[in-house]
């Protein structure tokens, strides 16, 4: 099983979105996949459809070694794909271990008993440095950065980095970069070229080639519990998720400059209030 964190202490940059959506994209492609909601906002787990009235069991429980984690496993709409969700509970869980001996080993402990039983399992981590997140990257194999395209981009990212260093140096030796995905690009701007520009010259070819626009589509599907493979499939989201989903399984990207050149057009449309109908009428 791979094991990926999605992580920046830095909220509002998409982490949510691109767990729920990397996770959603690697069952479609035949992976048996679990997603971890490690975020008490539980953003993950309502963006997937779990209604939290009807939780039993959650990742909190799983942390206090109350339950087994296979018993906090709820299946999502789609075949492959299951998640252990969160809840507001989680919020007091820091404070609750913080005297409990092993404590940054409690995640890994519980996930070493389903090893066998997925292919991948995405960690979405809360936006902090805290216990919640050394959990998550202790145990996992490798972490996807995601980053906006703002001017305070890469702000903090020292803080994160130096995290991963002490992690990989005291807890965790296997861990490395998996990724650094820019995210909510406007392609009308300058700024988003430039930060993007600005983060490659960093991270080289860590940095993946499918860049996330801000969409319209995006920001509606978790309101309706979809992810957007099922909210809308055919929009632009939904199509670079798909790519950036090939990328991290090797899988080939096809017509990239084509691909790129209707990004920027139809990113910009969607940022106006556009209509992602006219994609084909416009680049046909």
């Amino acid at each position: 099983m791979k094991k990926i964190a999605i992580c920046n202490q830095k909220g509002g940059v998409a982490k949510t979105t691109s767990a729920v959506n990397i996770a959603t994209y690697l069952s479609l492609k035949g992976k048996h996949t679990l997603i971890i909601d490690l975020d008490p906002q539980a953003n993950t787990t309502s963006g997937l459809g779990v209604d939290k009235a009807d939780i039993e069991h959650s990742i909190y429980d799983v942390l206090h070694e109350h339950i087994r984690l296979d018993q906090a496993i709820i299946k999502t709409q789609l075949e492959r794909l299951f998640i252990v969700p969160s809840t507001i509970n989680l919020t007091g869980a820091e404070v609750e271990l913080v005297n409990v001996m092993g404590r940054e080993y409690r995640l890994r402990k519980a996930v070493s008993e389903m090893e066998r039983e997925f292919d991948y399992l995405i960690v979405d981590c809360p936006p902090s440095l805290g216990l919640l997140t050394i959990n998550g990257l202790t145990m996992v194999d490798s972490l996807i950065i995601p980053i906006q395209c703002e001017y305070y981009a890469l702000e903090g990212l020292g803080q994160l980095m130096n995290t991963v260093r002490l992690i990989q140096e005291n807890l965790n030796s296997k861990l490395r970069i998996e990724g650094v995905l820019m995210t909510m690009a406007d392609f009308r701007t300058n700024l988003t070229k430039e930060v993007i520009n600005e983060v490659k010259r960093h991270f080289g070819d860590k940095v993946y080639e499918t860049i996330i626009p801000r969409t319209v589509k995006l920001t509606e599907a978790p309101g309706f519990g979809k992810p957007i493979a099922l909210y809308d499939g055919q929009s632009l989201g939904a199509t670079k998720y798909e790519q950036l989903t090939c990328e991290i399984l090797n899988i080939p990207l096809k017509n990239k400059n084509e691909e790129t050149e209707k990004a920027e057009l139809v990113a910009s449309k969607e940022v106006n209030g556009g209509i992602e109908e006219d994609y084909g009428k416009k680049i046909g």
